[in-house]
This record gives C-alpha cells, sequence and structure tokens, in this order.
C-alpha cells in the first residue's frame, strides 16, 4: 500500500484521501484473519465443500446424546469458518464501500450463507421436538457438558421455533428481506454527496457524513449552521427513498415477529436475551420524569454561548471554547490508558499492544470509508476497531475509549469461554465501553486544577450522558412508536415518521428550544434503526457503567468487573450484571445515572457563574 505523504492532521486536512493513500500503520492489520485474498478465496472454497455434511445428521437428533453432540460440534466448525470469512469481508467492505472486489466477496458470502442457514435450518425444530424428559436427562450426560449453556439458550425458544419446513422458507428469504439496510448503507456511504463548507480559518472542506460532527464543534456559529443546513439537505433529497427503506425494516422485524408467534416486534427483540418489557419502559418514564434537568441544561448552554436562539446544531460545540483539542492519536491512546489503570496491567497492556503495534484499529477516514465507529471481534482474531478519528474533536478519544471497551471485553471472553458461550449480547457490550468512559473522565477531572479545563471535563461528560442516556432514550422511543404503528395498521410514511419524531422532539428538548423543520428527518438517517431496539442498550448501559465505575473507583477492587467481561455470554445479561453488583431490573440505575447529569450541571453552572 502506498505511502501518504500529507503532513496535516488528519483531523484539519482539507480533503478525505483515497484508501490507497492511507498509510498502512494507520490501517488495521486483517492478516491474524487472512494474509492475502487469496487465502479468504480458497477457506470460501472450503466451506461451500464442508456444510453440506449437516444432511448426515437430518432425522437423527433425537437417537442418542453422542449424536446430537457431534451434530452441534459440526455445527460450531461451521460457524467459527463463517465468522472468520465474514470478518475479513465485512471490514473490507468497511475499509471502502466502492470497492467492487471486496463488495463481491461479501455478496457471494452473504449468497452462501442463505444456502447454509437452510441446510442448517433443520436443526432447532429436531433440538426442539425431543421429548422433554429425554432432553432435561441428556443435559445431565457428561457427553453434552460444554453444551449445556447454549441448549438450555435454545430450549427457551421452542414457543417460538417453527416446523422444519417453515424455518427453511425463513432461512431462504432472509437475505431478500432484509436487503434494506445494504440499500440504505449504500445510498447514504457511497452515493449520497454532501458537498463542501468553509471552516472557522475560511478553508474549504469536505462535508461528510464523519466531519459532519467535526463542523458541529466550531466556535463559529454560522459554520455549525450551514454545515447543518447544507447536510440535511442532501438528506432531504433523497427523504422519499430513506422513508420507504426505514418501513421496509419496521416491516421485516414485524413480519418475523409475527411469523415466530410474538407478541410484538419489541417483545420478540427482548425475548432472546430474557430481558423483561418493564426494563425497556422503565427506562422510558424514568427519562421522561428527568427532562427538567435537560431543559435546564439547554437554557445554560444557551445563555453561555450567547446565542438568542438555541438550535441542535448549537448542542455540540463545547461550551468552555478557549481549551485546546488538538489531541494526536498518540495523545488520545496515552489518556485512554492512564484512565484505565484501575483495571490492571493485564488490561492496559494488551490494549497499549493493540492500539499501537498491533494495528488493532483502522484510524482515520477515507474516501467511501463507513461513517461513525465500531468495534468487530471474533474468536479467534484481534478484536478491531473501526475510527474516523480526528485531532481537532475531543469527544473521539472518548469514542476510542468507548470502542477499547468493547474490544477487551472480546479480549477477555474469547480468553475465559467456550466458542459457544464467548458472544455477549449487545446489552452487555454497552457496559463494558461506556464504563471507560466513565473512567476517563474521572482521570481527566482529577489530574487538572484548572477551573476552565475543569468545566470543560464536565461539560464533556454532560453531552455524553446527554448523548447517551437521553438521546438514546428518545431513538428507543421513536422505534416502539413506529413498530406499534406498524402493528396497528397504520402507515408508515415519510410524513409518519416526521409527525412521531417532532412530537418526542418537542418532548426532549423542551418549550424553549428552536427545532428546525430538517431535523424531523434525523430519524430516518440513523443507522441503528435497521438493527431494531438496539439504540435502549445504550441507555441502559450508561446506567449500568456508571454504578460499576463507582464501584471500583470506591473500593479499588476491578475483580469484580473483570470477572463481568469474561463471563462472555455464558449467562442472560441481566443475571450477569446483578452477580457484578447492578439490579437492572430496578429503576434506580436509570435514576442515579440521571443524578450523576443533574449534579453535573450545577457543577457546570458554578464554575462558570
Amino acid at each position: 500500500m502506498p505511502i501518504h505523504l500529507h503532513t496535516e492532521s488528519p483531523g484539519s486536512a482539507a480533503s478525505v484521501p483515497l484508501r490507497s493513500e492511507v498509510r498502512a500503520e494507520d490501517t488495521w492489520d486483517l492478516t491474524p484473519l487472512y494474509g492475502s485474498d487469496d487465502q479468504w478465496e480458497e477457506d470460501f472454497r472450503t466451506l461451500q465443500a464442508e456444510y453440506p455434511g449437516i444432511e448426515g445428521f437430518r432425522g437423527s437428533l433425537d437417537s442418542s446424546a453422542t449424536c446430537l453432540r457431534d451434530a452441534l460440534e459440526m455445527e460450531k466448525a461451521v460457524d467459527q469458518r463463517i465468522e472468520k470469512l465474514h470478518h475479513y469481508a465485512s471490514l473490507r467492505v468497511t475499509e471502502d464501500s466502492s470497492n467492487s472486489v471486496a463488495l463481491d466477496r461479501e455478496a457471494r458470502l452473504d449468497s452462501l450463507l442463505v444456502r447454509i442457514g437452510e441446510a442448517f435450518s433443520f436443526l432447532s425444530p429436531e433440538i426442539q421436538a425431543i421429548p422433554d424428559g429425554q432432553f432435561s436427562a441428556w443435559l445431565a450426560d457428561p457427553v453434552l457438558a460444554d453444551w449445556v449453556i447454549p441448549l438450555k439458550k435454545l430450549r427457551r425458544l421452542k414457543p417460538h421455533t417453527l416446523s422444519a419446513g417453515e424455518e427453511r422458507l425463513l432461512a431462504l428469504g432472509s437475505a431478500a428481506v432484509r436487503g434494506h439496510a445494504e440499500t440504505f448503507s449504500q445510498l447514504t456511504n457511497v452515493d449520497m454527496k454532501f458537498g463542501a463548507v468553509r471552516d472557522g480559518q475560511g478553508r474549504e472542506r469536505e462535508l461528510t457524513q464523519s466531519s459532519f460532527s467535526s463542523f458541529l464543534q466550531q466556535r463559529d456559529g454560522a459554520v455549525r449552521r450551514a454545515a447543518f443546513h447544507k447536510f440535511y439537505e442532501e438528506f432531504q433529497a433523497h427523504q422519499f427513498t430513506i422513508a420507504s427503506s426505514l418501513a421496509s425494516s419496521v416491516r421485516a422485524d414485524v413480519f418475523y415477529a409475527r411469523a415466530r408467534n410474538y407478541p410484538s416486534a419489541l417483545a420478540s427483540a427482548l425475548f432472546r436475551d430474557d430481558v423483561p418489557l418493564s426494563v425497556y419502559d422503565n427506562l422510558i418514564s424514568t427519562v421522561r420524569k428527568h427532562l427538567p434537568p435537560l431543559y435546564r441544561y439547554f437554557g445554560l448552554r444557551k445563555k453561555l454561548l450567547g446565542l438568542s436562539e438555541i438550535h441542535h446544531y448549537d448542542t455540540y460545540v463545547p461550551i468552555v471554547g478557549d481549551v485546546s483539542t488538538d489531541v494526536p492519536w498518540d495523545g488520545a491512546v496515552d489518556r485512554v490508558l492512564a484512565a484505565l489503570t484501575p483495571l490492571g496491567e493485564e488490561y492496559t497492556k494488551t490494549l497499549d499492544h493493540g492500539l499501537r503495534g498491533g494495528r488493532w484499529c483502522d484510524r482515520y477516514e477515507n474516501k467511501g470509508k463507513r461513517s461513525g465507529a465500531f468495534s468487530s471481534g471474533s474468536y479467534t482474531s484481534p478484536p478491531y476497531i473501526m475510527m474516523n478519528y480526528k485531532a481537532d474533536v475531543f469527544s473521539d478519544v472518548y469514542t476510542l475509549a468507548h470502542e477499547a471497551g468493547h474490544s477487551m471485553h472480546t479480549w477477555y471472553a474469547t480468553r475465559s469461554q467456550s466458542y459457544q458461550n464467548y458472544n455477549y449480547p449487545i446489552f452487555l457490550a454497552e457496559v463494558a465501553s461506556t464504563f471507560n468512559e466513565i473512567l476517563l473522565t474521572e482521570h481527566l477531572l482529577r489530574t487538572t486544577d484548572d477551573r476552565r479545563m475543569r468545566a470543560y471535563i464536565i461539560n464533556r461528560q454532560i453531552d455524553d450522558l446527554r448523548g447517551t442516556l437521553y438521546r438514546q432514550t428518545m431513538f428507543a422511543e421513536f422505534e416502539k412508536a413506529i413498530h406499534a404503528a406498524e402493528e396497528a395498521g397504520e402507515a408508515l410514511t415519510l410524513d409518519a415518521f416526521k409527525r412521531i419524531y417532532r412530537g418526542l422532539l418537542d418532548a426532549y428538548f423542551g418549550p424553549d428550544f428552536a427545532i428546525d423543520e430538517e431535523l424531523e428527518i434525523e430519524g430516518l438517517r440513523i443507522p441503528h434503526f435497521y438493527g431494531a431496539f438496539y439504540v435502549y442498550k445504550y441507555a441502559t448501559g450508561i446506567s449500568a457503567a456508571v454504578a460499576l465505575a463507582d464501584q471500583v473507583l470506591a473500593t479499588g477492587d476491578a475483580s469484580r468487573y473483570l470477572s463481568f467481561l469474561r463471563s462472555g455470554g455464558s449467562r442472560f445479561p441481566i443475571e450477569t450484571l446483578a452477580e457484578a453488583g447492578v439490579d437492572m431490573s430496578s429503576p434506580e440505575p436509570i435514576a442515579a445515572a440521571l443524578r450523576l447529569f443533574e449534579r453535573r450541571v450545577a457543577e457546570l453552572e458554578e464554575l462558570l457563574a
């Protein structure tokens, strides 16, 4: 890969480089997955030849515990190969969504996965058909000792498992029914062009989904306003298409829920993690009761920024503007590692290696690269991190801490659990990530006495709580409302989406907030809505993380938290958090996190009085 010789920092570059222009050391090293595309192709052919062998077990799973064990072991071997192939293929598309070779590779795998899903679709119905007494006896047989946990989880799904023929049809149709997510991704990440905006220094910079956040943190209100309106102009130009895509996604969720005999799409989404509906409803009702502190914060922000009225594009710029936030990559890594020292030497040394010499992270934006950030791990490879790091966006330091939390969660789980038990649910993943952000804030506050720097850091945590707890709960309420509308037979048109979203904007931003009309289509551009009922886990996650961080910092003992990381997916999430000392069946952790928000707002008022 050619060396990129551009000398400006990635956060202030005037244009976005091509993938071929990015320095190798700034990208992730995928050779632990496959040393070359040819190796991937060889493994792909092996998978094609391997998976039909499952047919030898059809109709015989009830014959003996040994036969069931052998079938599960074969499924595990195929799953591990699929995980590795998919991991590599998806990361290559992430690098550059316009790369036709990568897109072809991913499409061929997706097509094969449909056929594999069809071939393996008999497993669950046959296992569910084993008589209860026989099934219970087999669970006590040592031959199935490694499979007790996944078999118990699978058995819970018995009321929602269809006949073998019906399961085959659902497997065959999955790619077609879920195609709207790929359409949305290609439209928003590749086809849509947002033009350019002049920054506070008068330089013309390309506006992208990634750089949008940087523009919203500019001190010049005119720059923020121009970026906001230009950004949403492009979405307005495609709003009917995107509304249709989101409506299709909601219909697919409702279709699968009804096909599997769940009372609602929400109930279907929560069932697999054994999360009661009351947890979702408690979140929304508790946040709704604590909206006045949020209105108070918006009023404080408006006053301190000297605004005649406050708009959405004014809610991301730091209130304290004369604190340098030019943090290069290595500086961000140093800050994160220092903050995580309470977790011990193994944790910090492993993470240090991964973020530097181990090349876990693809650091900077390039043309065609997916926007945002994520952590993506698998059982036998490094837990990779995708970022679009910008030195002038201080929140990216927090993003690094957040994604590092995910990656280290995966690192510990893969070393402590079997393959079938390592994969933790998203409900728990968001605890590990936001936990790291809280430790980062506490570290930064401990290491400075400067009044304005402390105000800056507190403002950062306020905005983090606002974005993760308040904002994600608003998103969760939107998802609940649009799915309920579909289930009630109402039309999910562009106007319906805008009307529902506008009602939430009015409620969550309050009477003294100026809401631009374009913001009504914000709900159409959120990628997480294509994986329904995901975002509430950010809000519950940060609430649990606040409690766990308080525990570690108060006692100096991280053993209980590290045990939580090691547990992977070996228990259901509510039980796992209870073992770690947090009762998420109660609204109290939510209320405690909201009280932290209110307390921080009061501290900020005092610091900047």
